[in-house]
């Protein structure tokens, strides 16, 4: 049954976005076939509710490919606590004692040797969604392969979004998968005051020491370390020396290295020597994903119309999705109401909107035709060169992903005939954005200016 649901999911990722796949099927699986009646185990009621809306179509045609006889498809919660242990995740004793006596050993050697690291930041706990798959995905990569594929890892995206969170769940996850390496996290404003007091001291020496001694680096908030060139200096001197030994470096911030001022030229382009992936703001689905991930997580209750009420109305980060779900938990208890009364009855307010004015279309139109140097006639007229024809399809990206304009309206906006044009104007940008970092780098600065 374990091969035939896998096979079944095989198909399902072919059919779906990366982004739909991520959030809605990453941690499922098929508890029962018997007599054509499906069981399948999901997370929480809110994926009940989504996969029985959305996508029973597609699980039932890919089930079928899969020689499953299907008189009726269910869904059940499947709790950790309810989950079985396979055969072969069994330790016989003679390797138990094996893994024991390495992990005692492990355990001697770096007692004295502080991770840094927060035990409650998992990838269990850390919802895949549309807006962050590709650095999830790169994140499973590292946490198999230190030191190999991305290296370094460049993580940026604006204050929110999970940054903290993913790095040291991936350094969490190489602990438990390979004990006997050092992780070291770090926001770099201690790595500034820390290479401060060994100058003082002159213990120089000794803070080199240090962290060549590691095995995976996680440097957090980069963006600090501007107008501090000596700690630049040292932490480039830091970043050669284990990058050539393939020891793991991971950074975050929240801009490009070629974003911040002052930050030295040869540093900024190591640092994204493997890519940059972001994190972006979660769509209406990803963010419901979330605040039932979080409310499961604590235990609470809350209806699934209150959690869509709150992903509608909450359109800054993560941090204040979280913290209005907080909000409405509290209040719930403290009235003796449930959220969806509270919000029913008037008693709830969003406290944390979109700040962003709105824009308008032509605003769009004309901010990405001044980005790439052209007028905006240029942009909307028939012309098939290379760099007008990508202007216009980032125009039509960004006219659907930030006024969810039906694709008819995108191609009057940009002056094409075509709404089939449009839409395939439009994926090209989607598909282009997975890989292209240069491009996200572009899109980045024309929202900015398009806000500003």
């Amino acid at each position: 049954m374990y091969n035939v649901w896998e096979n079944t999911l095989a198909e399902i990722e072919q059919k779906i976005s990366s982004g739909n796949f991520s959030t809605w099927f990453q941690d499922t699986s098929l508890l029962s076939t018997e007599g054509g009646h499906i069981v399948i185990g999901v997370k929480n009621s809110f994926f009940i509710k989504q996969l029985r809306s959305k996508f029973l179509d597609v699980i039932t045609e890919a089930l079928k490919n899969n020689g499953v006889e299907i008189k009726d498809i269910d869904f059940e919660i499947q709790t950790k606590s309810k989950s079985k242990v396979r055969p072969h995740e069994i330790t016989e004793p003679t390797k138990l004692k094996e893994r024991l006596s390495t992990v005692k050993s492990t355990l001697k050697s770096t007692k004295s040797f502080t991770t840094g690291l927060n035990s409650k930041y998992t990838l269990d706990n850390f919802v895949v969604g549309s807006n962050n798959d590709l650095a999830v995905a790169a994140a499973r990569n590292i946490i198999d392969n230190p030191g190999t594929n991305y290296n370094p890892f460049f993580l940026y995206g604006g204050s929110g979004l999970g940054k903290t969170h993913l790095v040291q769940a991936i350094g969490n996850e190489i602990l438990k998968k390979h004990p006997n390496l050092k992780v070291f996290y770090t926001p770099v404003s201690d790595f500034y005051a820390d290479f401060v007091d060994s100058v003082l001291k002159k213990k120089g020496k000794d803070f080199n020491n240090k962290f060549r001694s590691i095995d995976v680096l996680i440097i957090d908030d980069f963006q600090l370390i501007v107008n501090k060139e000596k700690s630049q200096e040292e932490f480039f001197n830091i970043f050669n020396n284990l990058h050539q030994l393939d020891k793991q470096i991971i950074v975050t911030s929240d801009r490009l290295p070629s974003q911040i001022k002052s930050v030295d030229e040869r540093l900024a382009n190591r640092l994204t020597w493997a890519g940059a992936f972001d994190l972006q703001l979660p769509k209406f689905e990803d963010k419901c994903a979330i605040l039932r991930s979080k409310a499961d997580l604590i235990g609470a209750e809350i209806e699934d119309e209150a959690i869509e009420y709150i992903a509608e109305n909450i359109n800054t980060n993560i941090r204040d999705l979280e913290g209005e779900l907080s909000t409405i938990l509290l209040m719930s208890d403290v009235r003796g109401l449930t959220p969806l009364q509270l919000i029913n009855n008037g008693s709830v307010k969003v406290s944390h909107v979109d700040k962003l004015r709105p824009t308008s279309p032509k605003r769009i139109v004309d901010r990405v035709a001044k980005y790439y140097q052209l007028s905006t006639a240029e942009l909307k007229s028939k012309s098939r060169v290379a760099n007008i024809k990508n202007a216009r399809q980032v125009a039509m990206y960004l006219l659907q992903e930030e006024l969810s304009l039906s694709t008819t309206k995108i191609a009057t906006e940009v002056g094409v005939k075509d709404h089939s044009t449009v839409m395939h104007g439009i994926k090209k940008i989607q598909n282009d954005l997975k890989l292209n970092f240069v491009l996200r780098d572009q899109i980045a600065s024309i929202k900015e200016s398009i806000y500003e």
